[in-house]
């Protein structure tokens, strides 16, 4: 396993992947629908990557999540 990125968000990184489980959609699948590769979603939610704004606006559009519902649950996250 790589190594964790010193700029990634590890709690961001947790909750992109407990959303996308929870939806029961694949890597793949999401990141067909917000036009990423499945590697590179994998890399985010294994806090090896930093994604952009851009990418995270993507991301959380893709899972019908809204970016205030996602900070608040990125907040949740860290305790």
């Amino acid at each position: 396993m790589a190594a964790h990125s010193p700029d990634a968000d590890p709690a961001l990184a947790a909750v992109l992947r407990r959303l996308r489980v929870k939806l029961g959609e694949t890597q793949e699948d999401l990141g067909y629908r917000v036009r990423l590769t499945a590697g590179s979603l994998s890399r985010i939610e294994q806090g090896q990557a930093n994604p952009t704004w851009s990418t995270v606006r993507k991301i959380a559009d893709g899972l019908d999540i809204t970016l205030t519902e996602l900070a608040k649950a990125v907040e949740r996250e860290e305790g």
